[in-house]
């Protein structure tokens, strides 16, 4: 299965009440609710349509998740740049026969996760747009995924650091 340009309008407002859920939850003192995105895409795509598919379709409901959240146009923009270099680093060592990802918010931080990797992630110097990768998250790193692969995570701040 693999992503389209289309998304149902459904999608969005469940992520918007979702999103009012969070907030109520926490006027409550309740748990906050995880609100997440999830794509794949197969093999016929090539690393730029990779990139391309991925942040279009994260981009389409990425504001939607982050409703309320502070900073949230900042938080948006340096999450999208993480995912695009995560997808192209992953679509071009790619592991498995889809690329997956997931986007999640937890009210403190979005985590970017993309796999599965053939080979453990690349130095920046190797691979230079994970520079970008490494000043916009605070934290990255890869786990053994289910096909044999490595999942490569990352995680950005919702409050960017001040120092």
């Amino acid at each position: 299965m693999t992503i389209s340009d289309a998304m149902p309008p459904l999608w969005v407002s469940s992520l918007q009440t979702a999103a009012a859920r969070r907030g109520a939850a926490a006027r409550q003192g309740l748990p906050d609710v995880e609100n997440s995105i999830e794509f794949r895409l197969g093999p016929d795509h090539t690393p730029v349509q990779s990139m391309r598919r991925a942040r279009g379709f994260i981009a389409k409901v990425l504001p939607a998740l982050l409703a309320g959240a502070p900073n949230a146009k900042f938080v948006e923009e340096a999450a999208l740049a993480v995912l695009t270099e995560l997808v192209d680093v992953t679509a071009r060592h790619r592991a498995s026969v889809d690329l997956s990802g997931r986007v999640s918010y937890d009210g403190d931080h979005v985590l970017i996760t993309v796999g599965e990797m053939s080979r453990s992630l690349p130095a920046p110097e190797e691979e230079p747009g994970l520079f970008l990768v490494h000043r916009l998250s605070d934290d990255i790193g890869q786990y053994r995924g289910d096909e044999a692969g490595n999942v490569t995570w990352a995680s950005v701040p919702v409050r960017p650091n001040l120092h």
